[in-house]
């Protein structure tokens, strides 16, 4: 859920600035963007190796022992996690690309908030995946300790974004079953129209 988070608040922090300074936030998303795609690579395929010793008594080579190494992706977890990376890394690249567009267009068509809610939905299929992977893998600490570490930042940021589109969501209905007690924004009244009206992202994309 937090590529989606991402998306949602690349586009209403952008609505904030000025169109001429609109160019500078799509410069530092996608660097944020790029950062975060770097560092899941670089977990994914880290060349981190272990000590393994070998008596080589016996060989032509006059020596106790030697020192080898061996990559940590050897090393086994019990839980997908892996796979699951990779999955998180191919929605970073659609939540850059998502970001940007949303930064850029203005209005924003029909068929990009459709295809934004269609990511909606997949990046929370995502985050509970991330989330039940991870507290299963408690023993892949010591084994691929990495990848269950930054599973374990995805699965926080996953479930702080489900949080907050869960009491959003709440939000929505309740004002539809009793229209305007939430938010009416044409006679300007509701519990949520003050905090609305200073952050839109409260409310909608």
């Amino acid at each position: 859920m937090i590529h989606f988070c991402l998306a949602h608040a690349a586009y209403h922090f952008s609505r904030w600035l000025p169109k001429h300074h609109r160019l500078r936030l799509q410069f530092a998303v996608f660097a944020l963007g790029l950062s975060s795609l770097l560092l899941q690579l670089y977990v994914l395929l880290r060349p981190a190796y272990e000590p393994r010793m070998f008596d080589l008594r016996h060989t032509a080579v006059s020596v106790n022992s030697l020192l080898l190494f061996r990559p940590r992706s050897s090393r086994y977890c019990s839980q997908p996690l892996l796979y699951n990376l990779v999955g998180s890394i191919v929605f970073t690249f659609f939540t850059i690309g998502l970001a940007l567009l949303l930064i850029l267009m203005e209005p924003v068509p029909a068929e990009l908030k459709t295809i934004l809610s269609i990511f909606g939905v997949g990046s929370f299929v995502e985050g509970v995946c991330t989330i039940v992977f991870t507290a299963l893998a408690s023993q892949c600490a010591k084994t691929t300790p990495e990848l269950y570490y930054l599973s374990v930042v995805m699965s926080v940021s996953s479930l702080i974004s489900a949080a907050f589109f869960s009491i959003l969501g709440i939000l929505w209905l309740a004002n539809i079953v009793s229209p305007g007690v939430i938010l009416n924004k044409q006679a300007k009244t509701g519990i949520c129209y003050e905090p609305v009206s200073e952050c839109s992202c409260l409310w909608h994309i």
